[in-house]
């Protein structure tokens, strides 16, 4: 994704865009739509890449019904009766991508009972797109144009269900796709009859949308805010993803037991990051019994300055170790997700751990593998800012983008801030940094 575009989406009333890098990272005060922010990421991308209808209340956020998701105007202005979004996305190396290369692809979301579904979904690419309209319950239009028409048809009774988005694009002109080499084989339904060429245009466009989209399956990471408590002992389950990261424990200590080579890469990874943010020195799975079903628990040693000192338990630790643990497992593991949607991943972290995870997002972040971070830590955003103009990474500065959210009278916009080869801050609103100003300048009694 290389940028996202929304109104009339719960605090955000006029039209905007908001910039997406490798590695993307929010910022400003409380209660100004971060979070909103991140939720519709997870859900243009449910629709976009997965082709299933978003769940505006799936944890880790709970945006409630479409009266509390769509913008509010107002006594005077009402609410509206519909809010948009959508992104643009690059498929395949990004070097050799044009920018009218790009996808485009918007939704109108509307009220469906008290929940929020699709309205219209539009996909172009260099001016041929295709759109489905749902203006009813039991009915879909579908349209597709490119520079010389545009030609419609209805969709066929067992096609027009709106429950079930998946593999809508394939099922879009029944009749129309054979499957087998992916061939049109009539042209009934269409009106007026496209020519050869328009025809061919349109057959290379949902080849295209197919293949680029269709091969996405993985689901974002989305973490909350607040992660799981630690616990002494921990009972063997299966590891299943949650945004609190109960699972972490469950999927570190199947590593360790039954995939040694997998868990001696991932250990050592975790090792190096909690040596450089000076947690942890060494972090281990102790089993208490003979077998791999009974319980164990997680430790974690530091060393000192002559002796490595005694393995503690992670409830005995402090609090940082154990709500970053998740969010850095996450990183590192080799079967990662293409997109982690972060909340607030320094939280209980001390200052020099909070710049040491800016330095690992630098790492890990890449088109491959985005990263759009919701975060309060001036010491984390400094620690980019340095890294990126010292070259510790690969990452560059234009693979960075800061999205400030500032709020205006009954709504918020979103400034997408960039930085140079220096690390300083381009286009920058007054208000940015004015906190951190005014308090520095106090301090030092100017």
């Amino acid at each position: 994704m290389d940028q996202i575009t929304l109104s009339d989406f719960r605090c955000f009333r006029e039209k905007q865009t908001a910039r997406l890098a490798p590695l993307t990272l929010l910022v400003g005060e409380n209660s100004t739509g971060k979070t909103s922010f991140l939720a519709l990421v997870r859900a243009l991308w449910n629709i976009g890449y997965q082709q299933r209808i978003p769940d505006f209340k799936e944890d880790p956020y709970d945006l409630g019904s479409f009266d509390e998701i769509a913008h509010h105007r107002g006594a005077r202005g009402g609410r509206a009766n519909t809010f948009e979004a959508g992104f643009s996305a690059r498929i395949g190396r990004r070097h050799d991508m044009r920018p009218e290369g790009a996808y485009l692809f918007s939704v109108t979301f509307h009220r469906h009972r008290t929940g929020t579904t699709p309205r219209k979904i539009r996909v172009e690419r260099e001016k041929r797109w295709i759109e489905f309209d749902f203006p009813k319950n039991d009915s879909v239009q579908t349209r597709v144009g490119t520079p010389r028409g545009v030609w419609q048809r209805s969709m066929p009774e067992e096609f027009s269900s709106i429950v079930e988005v998946d593999r809508r694009l394939f099922v879009l002109f029944p009749g129309l796709w054979k499957e087998a080499g992916a061939e049109w084989t009539s042209l009934k339904g269409l009106t007026p009859l496209p020519s050869d060429e328009d025809l061919k245009e349109i057959e290379t466009l949902l080849r295209r949308i197919r293949g680029d989209f269709f091969t996405f399956q993985s689901s974002p990471y989305a973490s909350a805010p607040v992660r799981s408590k630690p616990r002494r002992t921990y009972d063997p389950a299966r590891p299943v993803r949650d945004p609190e990261g109960d699972y972490t424990p469950m999927y570190v200590a199947e590593m360790s037991f039954r995939n040694t080579r997998e868990w001696a890469t991932l250990q050592g990874a975790l090792e190096a990051f909690g040596k450089e943010a000076g947690l942890f020195d060494e972090i281990s799975v102790r089993l208490l019994g003979k077998k791999e079903n009974e319980p164990f628990q997680i430790q974690v040693r530091k060393f000192g300055r002559k002796s490595k000192g005694p393995p503690r338990n992670l409830i005995d630790v402090g609090y940082g170790i154990s709500q970053i643990l998740p969010v850095i497992t996450e990183l590192l593991r080799e079967d990662t997700a293409p997109l982690f949607l972060l909340q607030q991943p320094e939280v209980h972290l001390h200052p020099s751990a909070q710049a040491a995870l800016g330095s690992l997002f630098c790492e890990v972040a890449g088109w491959e593998r985005q990263l759009v971070v919701e975060t309060h830590s001036d010491h984390l955003l400094d620690r980019v800012r340095m890294d990126v103009r010292d070259g510790r990474t690969k990452l560059k500065p234009e693979e960075v983008s800061i999205l400030y959210f500032e709020r205006g009278d009954l709504d918020v916009h979103i400034h997408s801030l960039r930085l140079d080869k220096e690390g300083n801050t381009l286009d920058a609103p007054p208000s940015y940094r004015q906190f951190f100003t005014e308090e520095t300048n106090r301090s030092i009694g100017i």
